[in-house]
């Protein structure tokens, strides 16, 4: 029997109105989604908890795990509404950003606003981006009710669409009222990840999770990456890092805040920098974006995918591709095979990354060991992780190789956070059920009935001397497949 075929980059999808019936979590689950995202932007608590209980469903029939990514919607500043719902704006024509107009006032001179504290976060000079910077206003002048602008770059502008200042700046707290409230719905659904939006320092993600703690969630914490400040400050980055479980590079408003030229280098630093710091990290934003309409990405899409598996992101992100599109099955799939075709490469397969660092523990030193065994020993065909809180294949996942690391755990919880993690295969496994001596060969007994190894294979296995302990990992071991 040939051994399964692993694809080791991770993918979310956004879950919308085109995907969120059982057939279709089925179908998407098949065609290989490991995360799926429930957008708190769009919908309320109880379609999510509705779409959760269909996720967990679809997963346990299909005998995969599936995790969920709550995505709290965050301070999004936004124009307010127009009379007409959108309006047509030249180059040349004045604008004003008016506290003073309410809903639906708004016209070709002016509209309203939902940030109070615009006209102490601009000055004159300033640029302002609307609608992910397709509209582009220069700050004229500024007064205690409103800013007057000139309009560079024009076109139609529609009713709630996003305001950003070019270089960043326009900050509101992080967690709404409506997070907030969102957060209290979360024990419902019982995500595996919560993605907290325009984080602008770690006290954000303290925050959070104890807000979290209050409702007896512990759900791995990402960090969304879309403010120019916070990656203009190694300081503050390096704090939002530590403080979370992983970070996503949300190239929307990040994009437009620092240019598209410059996040090209910014995402290849934020992916290097998680990795180096043990975070997962997601690339996000319209990687495949023509897929909304079209059953066939571009040649440009599919060269962005493999980039950022290339750079080494544990998972890359589909929004409304899979969300409001027409093709969320075919999407998947061409995500899937762009990231295959990367892995390919030899780059993607090996890592002289930690090779002159000395290891913390031993639990560090043994998940190093076991990566470079493995990429260096030819006949091994993967790693057998016994693992309690996924610490340890979470470290190996740190380092390039083409051989899969296959977390076996007892614990629901800790195999739902392994599925962001790259090249790490979670799969039940109770080796508390044997005894000491036999648990190695029962390990690669399963992994062998389940069709990730055939016979002849070696085999690299770690697990703690005594089973049972969080954090005890110390012994690696080269087993044949017989």
């Amino acid at each position: 029997m040939t051994p399964k075929v692993n694809r080791r980059t991770k993918i979310v999808a956004t879950i919308g109105p085109a995907s969120e019936s059982h057939d279709m979590i089925a179908r998407l689950i098949t065609a290989g989604v490991n995360v799926f995202r429930l957008n708190f932007s769009h919908g309320t608590a109880e379609q999510h908890a509705r779409v959760a209980r269909r996720i967990r469903k679809q997963a346990t029939i299909a005998g995969n795990y599936v995790g969920i990514l709550a995505d709290l919607q965050g301070p999004k500043i936004r124009i307010s509404t127009f009379r007409n719902d959108s309006i047509e704006l030249a180059n040349g024509d004045r604008f004003r950003l008016d506290l003073n107009l309410g809903e639906g006032e708004g016209d070709s001179r002016g509209v309203g606003l939902d940030y109070q504290e615009l006209c102490n976060s601009v000055v004159r000079g300033d640029t302002l981006l609307l609608d992910d910077g397709r509209i582009r206003l220069r700050v004229d002048d500024v007064e205690p009710s409103g800013v007057d602008c000139t309009v560079l770059v024009g076109g139609r502008l529609g009713s709630r669409k996003g305001i950003n200042r070019l270089g960043g700046g326009l900050a509101a707290p992080a967690l709404t009222t409506k997070d907030l409230t969102d957060i209290d719905s979360l024990a419902e659904i019982k995500p595996d990840f919560v993605a907290v939006s325009f984080v602008s320092s770690a006290g954000d993600i303290f925050q959070t999770r104890d807000l979290l703690m209050q409702h007896q969630l512990e759900p791995a914490i990402i960090a969304k990456i879309e403010r120019a400040e916070v990656v203009a400050n190694d300081d503050t980055l390096n704090g939002i890092l530590s403080a979370s479980d992983g970070v996503m590079v949300a190239r929307g408003d990040l994009g437009v805040e620092v240019g598209d030229a410059q996040l090209i280098g910014i995402q290849k630093e934020l992916i290097s920098r998680a990795r180096k710091m043990d975070r997962v990290v997601i690339t996000a934003t319209q990687m495949m974006e023509s897929m909304i309409n079209s059953s066939m990405p571009t040649r440009a899409e599919v060269f962005d995918v493999a980039n950022a598996v290339l750079d080494g992101t544990d998972a890359v992100m589909l929004s409304a591709e899979t969300a409001v599109g027409n093709y969320p099955v075919n999407v998947v799939e061409a995500m899937a095979d762009a990231a295959l075709g990367a892995e390919r490469q030899p780059v993607a397969r090996t890592s002289r990354y930690r090779l002159n660092t000395q290891f913390a523990n031993a639990e560090e030193a043994i998940a190093m060991s076991a990566i470079y065994a493995a990429n260096h020993y030819t006949n091994v065909r993967g790693i057998a992780c016994l693992t309690e809180s996924g610490s340890t294949p979470l470290l190996m996942s740190r380092l390039s190789s083409g051989l899969p690391i296959f977390a076996l755990s007892h614990h629901s919880q800790t195999l739902q956070k392994l599925c962001m993690c790259r090249g790490v295969i979670p799969l039940f496994f109770d080796a508390s059920a044997f005894d000491h001596d036999s648990v190695d060969a029962r390990a690669i007994e399963f992994l062998l009935d389940s069709g990730y190894l055939q016979k002849n294979d070696s085999m690299l296995l770690t697990k703690g001397a005594t089973m049972g302990t969080t954090g005890g990992t110390n012994i690696m071991k080269i087993l044949p497949v017989l």
